[in-house]
């Protein structure tokens, strides 16, 4: 028999609650075993309830999800799912849950809330319970970070090397460890390709260019990759590379039922780069990116895959290791200086 799966539902709304409840209690496999109206409530009912699961609305009164967020990874760290309406506000904070441990988010749209997605809800509740959860280690963004970037590097038409990483579930996690930790003059373009809806994809941009030494920007149609530059691929449109190493969008057809997809830009930067080029894959479901490894393989190039160690969700990179396409598979926090010896610096 399947474990059953205990979730704590938070939000202020009883609207929200009531259809958040009436949904996960139609899966056989979940139990709704408690709700919350307001942060302070949700830290005592973590704490008391003992969930496997919470779900978490961004902005309630008293204390707010980021708040109870905190609390609760501290005294009792549990999986979290964050509930965000589709506002530039929201974004932001929904960017500094993920940083902060919260596992995944799920839009708070009509459609989810009336139901009308089918069971979305039960299966992100599914997945986040299987997550690894980490120690929060928030990033610390030093007020002088941005003066010490270098000046934002002249376009060329292309670049000697370039790096293209791919994550999904407990990507934004990763990329705040990761990017940072790149340096200034690192020598190459790199692009990154998270799953993520627009709007999300600007503020996980806009958060990882505070943090970095790199130049980060969600990338726009016609930008060229140049070294020492971040571009992430904006939410709801593929990646590819066009003539002259510029940057091409498109709402093309989803692939694994993601826009963008890893693939996608694995693909296109393979045949523009060929062996000049790096795969990185993240944590994060399915199997986005094994495919597009494979071509960046086939065309010479390197393929660095994260270990299951550091993984919150183990199925992308082990998709591309089974597959025969990962050169390393290397924990999270060896990625970076990995990555400067691969394009060449020091």
């Amino acid at each position: 028999m399947a474990r059953t799966t205990k979730v704590l539902v938070v939000d202020d709304s009883a609207f929200a609650v009531a259809s958040i409840t009436r949904q996960l209690e139609a899966a056989p496999d979940i139990k709704v075993i408690g709700t919350a109206r307001n942060g302070r409530e949700a830290v005592e009912k973590a704490k008391a309830l003992a969930p496997d699961v919470i779900t978490m609305d961004v902005v309630m009164p008293e204390m707010d999800g980021l708040g109870a967020l905190e609390h609760i990874m501290a005294e009792r760290p549990t999986a979290v799912l964050m509930l965000s309406a589709l506002t530039r506000e929201n974004a932001q904070s929904t960017i500094r849950a993920l940083e902060l441990g919260a596992v995944d988010f799920l839009l708070k749209s009509p459609a989810v809330l009336s139901g009308n997605n089918g069971s979305v809800l039960a299966e992100k509740i599914r997945a986040v319970v299987r997550a690894s959860l980490r120690p929060a280690k928030p990033t610390t963004v030093k007020a002088e970070r941005r003066d010490e970037k270098t000046p934002e590097p002249r376009p060329r038409p292309s670049v000697d090397r370039v790096v293209i990483i791919g994550t999904s579930t407990g990507g934004p996690r990763a990329l705040m460890q990761l990017v940072p930790g790149l340096p200034a003059d690192f020598p190459a373009g790199v692009l990154v390709v998270q799953h993520m809806p627009a709007m999300f994809t600007r503020s996980l941009a806009e958060r990882l260019d505070e943090a970095s030494q790199l130049r980060v920007a969600e990338a726009a149609e016609g930008d060229a990759i140049t070294s020492g530059k971040v571009l992430i691929a904006p939410g709801d449109y593929h990646m590819t590379v066009g003539e002259a190493g510029k940057i091409a969008l498109d709402q093309g057809p989803r692939v694994h039922g993601v826009r963008p997809a890893v693939d996608v830009t694995m693909r296109s930067v393979a045949e523009a780069y060929g062996p000049a080029v790096t795969g990185v894959v993240l944590t994060g479901m399915g199997s986005d990116g094994t495919e597009g490894a494979g071509r960046i393989k086939a065309a010479g190039g390197t393929v660095i895959a994260e270990s299951e160690s550091t993984c919150a969700i183990y199925g992308m990179p082990q998709s591309v290791v089974k597959a025969g396409y990962a050169d390393r598979s290397l924990p999270l926090p060896e990625i970076a200086a990995e990555l400067v010896l691969a394009c060449g610096g020091n």
